[in-house]
């Protein structure tokens, strides 16, 4: 997702993957391209509380004006 500023844009990205022990996880990154952003790991016992955490999270970004990239 990306987020229109001028004079810079910013990305926030959301991840939901399963890790070697069992769990998932979600990342969430943020920040301005081509800067050094930051980043947020959560783990989850279940994927459905990965799914839902992730969705909320990026409900959440777009209404503070992230919009989806297309293509």
């Amino acid at each position: 997702m990306l987020r229109d500023s001028r004079p810079c844009v910013w990305f926030y990205r959301v991840e939901v993957s399963y890790n070697l022990f069992g769990e998932y996880s979600v990342l969430r990154e943020w920040g301005r391209t081509g800067k050094r952003g930051k980043a947020l790991l959560v783990w989850f016992s279940n994927l459905r509380d990965a799914c839902l955490a992730a969705e909320r999270w990026r409900r959440r970004a777009g209404r503070r004006g992230y919009r989806a990239l297309e293509g």
